[in-house]
């Protein structure tokens, strides 16, 4: 069986909706030895999948790298519209595609890129904004009424929760042992249930 013969097989069964998987086990059923590495299945299956129609290995060789099928990256965005923290193995699982069509996709296609969730130290409320700004133009009043003495007037204040205990960190339970020997075992607890807060002021 020819080469061209085979991508035509698997042209076949990805049409049909065969995974690689499953379509490089039915080609090994039926010709044994004479069937391709899974590795070729699993390129000419992203290939298809992607929209090629070719068989033969020359019309590919000025193929435009970037020809995607547009059912595939709208298949690609809506994977990432569900879940906007989804991985691109889960991608590649679900459609079949290889990882440089997934990433060719959310670059080039959708224009989207992984970015970090900014760390914000509070989440306040309208009512909490209004407020916060409420008091600072009660400072500012206070500021232009007597300059020089405005600081004498001013405490500084925090507070914090404080546990009657914390478990021991990873970091301070770290031991020497021997090469040979097991390493040190350690169960996940929780900081103490009872707390106390502390409260400080700066005059």
């Amino acid at each position: 069986m020819t080469k061209i013969e085979h991508r035509a097989v698997i042209k076949f069964l990805c049409k049909e909706g065969a995974k690689a998987k499953e379509i490089h086990q039915r080609i090994v059923g039926v010709y044994g030895d004479g069937a391709p590495h899974y590795s070729t299945v699993a390129k000419w299956y992203s290939e298809f999948k992607c929209g090629c129609e070719p068989l033969e290995d020359d019309p590919w060789s000025g193929h435009p790298a970037d020809m995607v099928a547009p059912e595939t990256i709208t298949q690609v965005e809506a994977l990432i519209m569900q879940d906007r923290r989804i991985k691109t193995d889960t991608i590649v699982t679900e459609l079949g595609i290889s990882h440089g069509s997934v990433l060719k996709i959310i670059h080039d296609h959708l224009g989207m890129s992984k970015v970090s969730t900014r760390w914000e130290p509070r989440n306040l409320s309208a009512q909490d904004r209004h407020q916060q700004v409420e008091l600072s133009h009660k400072l500012l009043e206070i500021f232009y009424a007597d300059q020089a003495n405005f600081l004498a007037h001013v405490l500084t204040g925090d507070e914090m929760w404080i546990h009657h205990w914390d478990p021991e960190t990873k970091q301070e339970s770290m031991q020497w042992k021997h090469q040979a020997s097991p390493p040190p075992k350690k169960f996940c607890s929780q900081p103490s249930a009872g707390k106390v807060m502390a409260s400080i002021f700066w005059d």
